[in-house]
Formats: C-alpha cells, sequence, structure tokens
C-alpha cells in the first residue's frame, strides 16, 4: 500500500507526525508539500499532486492537511475519481471510508491535535468500503457508488 501525503505550511506539523507514523507501519509514501515550517506552499498547488497519484495509480489513498482541511479537499475533490472528506474525528475517519469508499482523508492542521491525527489514519487505514453494514445497506452503498460514478462522468475529465 502506498499513500499520498500533503500538506502546506498550516498542515506542516500534523503532517510530519503522520509521516513518522506511516514509515512505523512500513507503509510507503509520497510526499508534498513545504521541506519545513517556514516554506509556504498553497494547498492548491498539493492537493492536485496527490489526487493525480491516486487517479493514476501510482498511490492507493491519501491524507491532505490544511489549516482546516477543507480547503485541500474542495481542490481534490475536482479530480474525477477522487472522494475526499474532510474529518474531525476518528469515527468520522471510520466512516468515510466504511460508507463513502472515500480515497483521501483531509484535516485541519490548526484544528486536530497530532495523537488524535494519528488515531484518525489508523482507522481510515484499517477501514473499508460496505465493512460492517448490512447487506441492504451493502447493495445501496454499491448502488450509490456506481451513479456518482455516472455522474462523474457527465462533469469531468481525466488530465
Amino acid at each position: 500500500m502506498k499513500f499520498a501525503v500533503g500538506s502546506d505550511k498550516s498542515g506542516y506539523p500534523l503532517r510530519k507526525e503522520i509521516e513518522k507514523y506511516l514509515a512505523q507501519k512500513g507503509i510507503e509514501t509520497v510526499v508534498y508539500g513545504p521541506q519545513n515550517e517556514e516554506e509556504a506552499v498553497p494547498f492548491y498547488k498539493v492537493a492536485p499532486l496527490a489526487a493525480r497519484d491516486i487517479q493514476q495509480g501510482r498511490a492507493d489513498l491519501g491524507i491532505l492537511i490544511c489549516g482546516t482541511g477543507m480547503g485541500m479537499s474542495q481542490v481534490a475533490n475536482k479530480f474525477k475519481g477522487i472522494r475526499a472528506a474532510v474529518v474531525e474525528s476518528t469515527y468520522g475517519a471510520k466512516m468515510c471510508k466504511i460508507i463513502n469508499d472515500s480515497n483521501i482523508l483531509c484535516m485541519g492542521g490548526w484544528m486536530i491535535a497530532p495523537t488524535l491525527g494519528i488515531q484518525m489514519v489508523e482507522e481510515f487505514l484499517n477501514a473499508s468500503f460496505t465493512d460492517g453494514v448490512e447487506e441492504w445497506r451493502k447493495a445501496w452503498l454499491e448502488n450509490a457508488k456506481a451513479k456518482f460514478a455516472e455522474l462523474e462522468d457527465t462533469i469531468y475529465t481525466i488530465y
């Protein structure tokens, strides 16, 4: 498994802690954004890099961190096949994968402490689409995902 991990300046401290966690788990990462706390790389330049890695199969999942997580999510979701979710809890990190099959976890570096961020990544990593849901709901969610993909075909193109 390979993660595309990125941040802007506001998300840099949390990103560094998550990078360490993923390395300890033996998970390969490609990292985008600032190389130190002083470098300013805007979210709108980082998010496309991670989104394209996932689109093109160079990464399986992504983690994007800016001040609130919202800017990264908005940009990443402009790319076909990307389902980026801004979450602020371990439950949200787990459920965005189970219910929505999110492939990018977005967090706010101003709002999420490193310990919580790592717990959120762990939940996101360990969950999978429709895990533990009732059979009727599983079928409904799979159909919803297919309809979402059809909708994307009418509005997005792959670059």
